[in-house]
């Protein structure tokens, strides 16, 4: 990947770490906290971003490496649609699901910039 040696460079898995990391705050105050199905399914949505980014670098080839982006940003989506259930139920702020959110998006839009940057033709992915 154009001198990209290990996937800790990539934006797309600095964004989802970051992304992670807020869910992970977020999900751990007040009720938020308490709702141990939700909060385990949107934080297990969030580190699917970061580790399906992080293992589809590794693998053998492009292909590969374009369908684990395909699965991170499902992954976002998931994210985006557990963070409605959050805002609806009161366990977090309107300004803080926007927040979240918008990271949300952005990370999947980084992802899907990435996954077209990568041309689908067989090979090593780097």
């Amino acid at each position: 990947m154009g001198g990209i040696e290990r996937f800790e460079d990539l934006i797309a898995w600095q964004k989802a770490r970051e992304l992670t990391k807020r869910i992970y705050f977020a999900s751990g105050e007040g009720a938020f906290s308490k709702d141990w199905g939700l909060k385990d399914q949107v934080r297990r949505a969030s580190v699917s971003v970061m580790s399906n980014v992080a293992e589809g670098f590794d693998r053998a080839g492009r292909a590969e490496f374009r369908q684990f982006l395909v699965i991170a940003k499902g992954s976002c989506t998931e994210v985006r649609a557990q963070l409605y259930v959050a805002l609806d139920v009161g366990y977090i702020s309107k300004k803080q699901f926007e927040a979240l959110f918008a990271l949300a998006e952005e990370t999947g839009r980084v992802i899907n910039g990435l996954r077209a940057s990568i041309p689908a033709t067989k090979g090593k992915s780097r």
